[in-house]
């Protein structure tokens, strides 16, 4: 075993690549026009500065994973090991835009200042990451097997499937022929002609079929090329060190965001290890911190994260080389500027539907590894998911409209049948209210009352601090949702009690 040969690179990664560089190219042109339409930061800053340490970020991590799964390989002695997916955190992406960034250039209308401000909190945020280098290994032995995949269930059909997926199919006829080789290719197993990867060939049909029709403008592609140029990443102290000034007042943010995210990963860490690659979780917890905290000292915005969909990209054959090379082709796209020459290439119709494979496959999953009788948690984790992306989509849809829930009034919307408040309390904090209610569940199940009352101790606690449930965190936030926790531990000491069970029973269900 030991003398086994790992292979850094296998033609089964070229899928596999193809895959989470789409997902990472995606997300990086996302990040792209945020910075510049919505900020209104200057192209010189979003190409010269951002982008190249996001870049530099996105590469070292796929370096370091790639080099996890070597070492995984090789004390295992098999080739088919998978090296954890990784690139920029979506949810973050959009919450430091519209929570700091934004805020900072209209107060000032200095874009340099909003830069620096997210400099300093994507900082704050990798150092909080690192942190799960501590608490992560006790988190993933406490927490049921069916709260850790529910959760990622959730996150995947809401943060995944839904708005990015789903905005392929605007452009119908690109989306469906690329999510038909998506489909045939990587969940009904079929080869492809001339044996190419499936998610090669839904690129380039997508792309084919958008030239072809007149949907790409040629005149978009020709002016993109002025953005090209060499741009190094450069170290961004400075922009660090000014931006706590101007992001003191958000940078408590980050600490419950910073959770989310080694939360997140602990998630990740549960679905690689199913598939059958078992990660030590400090390593994984300490490159996901310590490449958040490199991007900011060259200037990113965005931490990194460990990326849903372990299990599908080794479905499709990715091993270790679909890791290092996603990282060094995001570094050459952002230091030669071409990301907006690659948009007006390919159509993102045909970039997006490959999300949805991989939504199904971890949505498939959560219900594959957990016992049966732990199947109703796995649903209840989809319900704060769900309450965040229903109040996401009827906030930007009152903005558009330019108004908000508080101008409209939440009598109105209630007469309406949206009753913002419960979609506000449910998704606040959802990834932590996902796994801590399906956790509660587990341990109801399994007539485990130690258990109960400790989820119901940290519902309180957090929900007392504004970790989950609340707009934001502080002293005394949402004392509805505390007392429900500790009436939820009251009403289950009594039904315990009355029903002679104070610990699990031979009829409970198996432990996850």
């Amino acid at each position: 075993m030991r003398g086994t040969t790992i292979p850094l690179f296998q033609k089964s990664d070229v899928d596999g690549f193809f895959g989470l560089f789409t997902n990472n190219l995606t997300n990086v042109l996302v990040l792209t026009g945020l910075l510049l339409y919505t900020v209104q930061m200057p192209g010189e800053l979003v190409f010269g500065r951002v982008l190249p340490a996001v870049g530099l970020s996105i590469f070292v991590a796929g370096l370091l994973y790639a080099f996890m799964g070597w070492r995984l390989a090789k004390k295992e002695g098999r080739t088919d090991v998978t090296a954890m997916p990784t690139g920029i955190s979506v949810p973050h992406m959009f919450l430091i835009v519209y929570m700091i960034m934004l805020p900072v250039k209209l107060q000032t209308g200095d874009p340099y200042l909003a830069w620096y401000a997210g400099v300093a909190w994507c900082f704050v945020e990798g150092v909080v990451e690192a942190v799960g280098v501590v608490l992560g290994p006790a988190i993933r032995k406490v927490v049921p097997r069916a709260a850790l995949l529910g959760s990622l269930a959730g996150a995947s059909i809401t943060c995944i499937m839904t708005n990015g997926a789903l905005q392929s199919f605007e452009v119908t006829y690109i989306a469906l022929a690329s999510f038909a080789v998506i489909l045939l290719g990587f969940v009904a197993r079929m080869r492809m002609p001339f044996k190419l990867p499936a998610g090669l060939v839904a690129i380039l049909l997508g792309t084919v079929l958008g030239w072809v029709s007149g949907y790409m403008e040629p005149a978009a592609l020709t002016e993109s090329f002025s953005n090209m140029g060499v741009y190094a990443p450069l170290p961004a102290l400075d922009a660090l060190l000014g931006g706590f000034k101007a992001a003191s007042p958000y940078l408590v943010t980050a600490i419950p965001l910073g959770m989310y995210n080694f939360m997140e990963t602990l998630d990740n860490l549960e679905s690689a290890a199913v598939a059958g690659d078992s990660y030590d979780t400090r390593q994984v917890m300490l490159a996901d911190g310590a490449t958040s905290i490199l991007g900011a000292l060259f200037g990113s915005v965005v931490p990194t994260a460990v990326y849903i969909g372990h299990p599908g990209w080794k479905s499709v054959g990715a091993r270790l080389g679909y890791s290092w090379m996603n990282g060094l082709a995001v570094l050459l796209i952002s230091v030669f500027g071409m990301t907006s020459v690659m948009i007006n290439i390919v159509p993102m119709a045909a970039l997006q539907p490959i999300l949805i494979y991989i939504g199904i496959l971890i949505g498939s999953q959560a219900f594959e590894h957990v016992p049966k009788a732990h199947f109703p948690a796995v649903i209840l984790a989809l319900l704060p998911w769900l309450a965040d992306w229903g109040i996401t989509q009827i906030d930007n849809a009152l903005a558009a409209a330019g108004t908000s829930a508080a101008a409209v009034g939440l009598e109105a919307l209630s007469g309406a049948g949206i009753y913002y408040r419960g979609f506000e309390i449910t998704g606040n904090g959802n990834i932590l209210v996902s796994m801590l209610w399906a956790s509660l569940l587990v341990f109801m199940l399994e007539r485990n009352l130690k258990g109960v009352l400790a989820a119901c101790a940290v519902g309180a606690v957090f929900t007392f601090f504004g970790v989950i449930h609340a707009n934001g965190v502080g002293v005394a936030q949402e004392p509805s949702a505390v007392a429900g926790y500790l009436l939820v531990a009251v009403i289950s000491v009594l039904i315990f009690r009355f029903s002679g069970r104070s610990e699990q029973t031979d009829d409970a269900a198996p432990a996850a």
